[in-house]
C-alpha cells in the first residue's frame, strides 16, 4: 500500500511515525473486544488476597476514548458472566447441588464496581460524543465522588479502574494486585506504571502486569536507566518462575509433614467427605497442632504455599497444586479452630473432646457451634482425666484446653493485673513441655490443677466480700504487703471500699487529660491510704500504693461509667 501511494520522503517519516504508534492497530474494535473478554476472564480467577477480600486492578488504555470503550466493553462481558452464573447456579439448585465456588464468584460478579478515570479537557462531552460515547455520567461520577480513595479502601466494592494516564504516577494503593497494560509506553512512564502493582500489602506476595501491547520489550531498556530492584533482585520476572518458587514451596510443606508422620498425598486421595478421610484430617491435626514449635512451622509452610498459589492463578500451570494447596488449607483451619485466639472456649473444648471420643473422629464437619460460655469450675476434672487417657487424639485435646485455659487467664488479668502470676505459671509449665522437660500426660494434668486454682480465683471475691472492683484494689493494697492480723485486712478492706466509691465520684468525662482532675485523683488517693492503711505499711510502700492505685484508675476507668467493669 505503500509503494502503490507513492509517497514522498517526509510523507513516509509521518506513516512511519503514525505507524509506530501501533495506534489503529491497538485501537481495532474485534481487538479491544477479545481483550476486553480477556480481563474479565483473568480478574475473575485471579483469587482473592491473604484477608480474604478480592483484589484490585486497573486496566491501562491508549487514550481517553479507549479507556472508555474498555469500560463499556468490560462491563457487557461481565453482565454476561453474570447471567451465566446465576443460571448455572438456578440449575443446581433444581438438581439439589451446591458449588460454593460458583456462589462466590456470583458474589465477587454483583459487588465489584467498575470506574473510569480520566482527566478532564474542554469540551470532552462533545468530543466523545462525536465517536459514538457517552462520557458524561462518568464525569458526573469522577466529580461526585472520592473515588482514589475508595479504591485504596481494601472493603470498598470499588475494584476495576479503567486509565490512560491518571493515576499511574504518584498513586499508591497497595491492595491493587493487578495492572492490565494496553499501551505502549516506555522508559520512566513504563516503570512508574509497573509500580501502580507492586505496593506491600498483607497476603500479597507479588503485583502481576498483563500485558497486551508487547510493552516488555522496553521493559530491558528502561531497568537499564532506571536501575534494578532493591538489593539488586530483578522488580520483573516470568510468571513461570511462580511456579517453580510454588513448587518448592508445596514440596517443603510436604516434606515437613512426612517428617511429622502425616502424609499429604494419602489425605488427597481419600474419597472427599468419607469417613475415611475425616479420620485422616483428625489424625493429621494431632500430629502437627503441638507442640507450639510445629504447629507455628506448618502454619508457616501452609500460607507461603497459600500465598504463592494465590500469586499465581489463573496461570493454567496453578491448577496441578490446587488439591495440595486445598490440603493444607483444610489442616490449617481445623488446627485455628482449635487453637485460634479468642475463637475457643471451654465449651468448646468439653463439646469437642466428648465429640472426638465418641466418634472416633474430628474432621471439617467439627466447627464450633455456640459462643456460650461454661464456669470452669463445673467442669467434671475425674471424667475429663478418664477421657484423656482414652483418647486418641490427646494432642488435639491438650491444644483445645490450653487455648481455653489461655483465654480464660487473660480475661482475668485484663480484670485484675495482679493475677499476672496465673499467666507466668500458665507460660511455664508449656514451656517446660515444649522443651521436653514435661510430658503430654503431666502437661494436661498439671492444666487441670491450674483450672481449678482459676475456678477459686474467680470465686475469691465472695470470700473476701467484695466486689469484683473492690477485690482489685484490695489486691493491689495487700499484693504485696506487711504481714497482716485479721483486723488489720478489715481496715484494708474498708479503705479499698471507700477509695473505690470517693474516686468514682471524681472520675468525670475526660478526666485524664486535665491536669488538675489528675492531681484531685491523686490527692484522694494519698489521703484515703494516709488515713486508712495500718501503721505496718512502710512510706515506701505507700509510695508505691500510692502509683499503682492512680496508674489502674488511670488505665481501667476513663471516666465513671465508661470502665471495663461496667461492660
Amino acid at each position: 500500500l505503500i509503494e502503490a501511494a507513492s509517497l514522498d520522503e517526509e510523507q513516509e517519516k509521518k506513516l512511519e511515525k503514525l505507524l509506530g504508534r501501533q495506534y489503529h492497530l491497538i485501537t481495532r474494535e474485534d481487538r479491544l473486544e477479545t481483550v476486553a473478554k480477556d480481563i474479565v476472564r483473568h480478574f475473575l480467577a485471579r483469587g482473592l488476597l491473604g484477608d480474604g477480600k478480592p483484589g484490585k486492578a486497573m486496566v491501562v488504555s491508549i487514550d481517553k476514548a479507549t479507556a472508555l470503550k474498555m469500560y463499556t466493553k468490560v462491563a457487557a462481558y461481565w453482565a454476561k458472566e453474570f447471567q451465566r452464573v446465576e443460571a448455572d447456579l438456578a440449575r443446581m439448585q433444581l438438581e439439589g447441588q451446591a458449588s460454593p465456588e460458583l456462589a462466590e464468584r456470583r458474589r465477587i460478579l454483583k459487588t465489584t464496581e467498575m470506574a473510569l478515570i480520566v482527566s478532564p479537557e474542554q469540551n470532552e462531552i462533545e468530543k466523545m460524543r462525536e465517536l459514538g460515547l457517552d462520557i458524561l455520567p462518568h464525569r458526573e461520577k469522577m466529580n461526585r465522588e472520592p473515588l482514589d480513595e475508595r479504591f485504596k479502601d481494601t472493603e470498598d466494592p470499588l475494584r476495576l479502574v479503567f486509565v490512560c494516564a491518571m493515576w499511574l504516577t504518584g498513586f499508591d494503593a497497595p491492595s491493587c494486585s493487578t495492572v492490565y497494560l494496553d499501551k505502549p509506553m516506555r522508559n520512566h512512564t513504563l516503570m512508574q506504571t509497573i509500580a501502580r502493582a507492586n505496593r506491600v500489602y498483607p497476603g500479597k506476595y507479588n503485583g502481576l502486569i498483563v500485558d497486551y501491547a508487547n510493552v516488555f520489550l522496553s521493559l530491558e531498556r528502561a531497568l537499564a536507566i532506571y536501575g534494578s530492584g532493591s538489593g539488586g533482585g530483578k522488580p520483573v520476572r516470568n510468571k513461570d518462575e511462580l511456579a517453580a518458587l510454588l513448587e518448592d514451596a508445596a514440596d517443603e510443606a510436604a516434606g515437613f509433614c512426612l517428617g511429622h508422620g502425616v502424609s499429604l498425598e494419602t489425605i488427597e486421595s481419600a474419597t472427599a467427605g468419607s469417613m475415611a478421610k475425616l479420620s485422616l484430617v483428625a489424625d493429621a491435626v494431632d500430629c502437627l497442632i503441638a507442640p507450639d514449635e510445629v504447629r507455628k512451622e506448618f502454619l508457616a509452610h501452609e500460607r507461603m504455599v497459600a500465598t504463592l498459589y494465590n500469586a499465581l492463578k489463573p496461570h493454567p500451570l496453578a491448577a496441578q497444586f490446587t488439591a495440595r494447596t486445598a490440603c493444607l488449607a483444610t489442616l490449617a483451619a481445623e488446627i485455628k479452630q482449635r487453637v485460634g485466639p479468642g475463637r475457643v472456649d471451654v465449651s468448646d473444648v468439653m463439646r469437642g473432646i466428648g465429640k472426638i471420643l465418641d466418634e472416633s473422629i474430628s474432621g471439617v464437619s467439627m466447627v464450633a457451634e455456640t459462643t456460650k460460655r461454661v464456669d470452669l469450675s463445673k467442669i467434671d476434672f475425674v471424667a475429663l482425666k478418664k477421657r484423656f487417657e482414652r483418647s486418641p487424639h490427646k494432642n488435639t485435646e491438650l491444644e483445645m484446653l490450653k487455648a481455653a485455659i489461655q483465654s480464660r487467664i487473660e480475661k482475668m488479668v485484663q480484670v485484675n493485673p495482679t493475677r499476672v502470676n496465673f499467666l507466668d505459671k500458665f507460660r511455664e509449665l508449656i514451656d517446660a513441655y515444649n522443651s521436653g522437660a514435661a510430658n503430654i500426660d503431666q502437661l494436661f494434668n498439671d492444666l487441670v490443677n491450674l483450672t481449678r486454682s482459676l475456678g477459686e480465683e474467680a470465686e475469691r471475691h465472695v470470700r473476701e466480700n467484695l466486689t469484683d472492683e473492690e477485690l482489685v484494689v484490695f489486691d493491689i493494697l495487700t499484693r504485696p504487703a506487711p504481714e497482716l492480723s485479721a483486723e488489720e485486712r478489715v481496715e484494708v478492706k474498708k479503705v479499698a471500699q471507700d477509695l473505690l466509691e470517693r474516686l468514682k465520684a471524681l472520675l468525670d468525662i475526660d478526666w485524664r487529660g486535665r491536669s488538675n482532675a489528675r492531681a484531685r485523683v491523686v490527692l484522694a488517693i494519698e489521703d484515703l491510704l494516709d488515713s486508712g492503711l495500718p501503721e505496718s505499711f512502710s512510706k515506701e510502700l505507700y509510695d508505691d500504693k500510692v502509683a499503682r492505685l492512680f496508674s489502674h484508675f488511670y488505665e481501667k476507668y476513663p471516666d465513671r461509667l465508661n470502665n471495663v467493669y461496667a461492660i
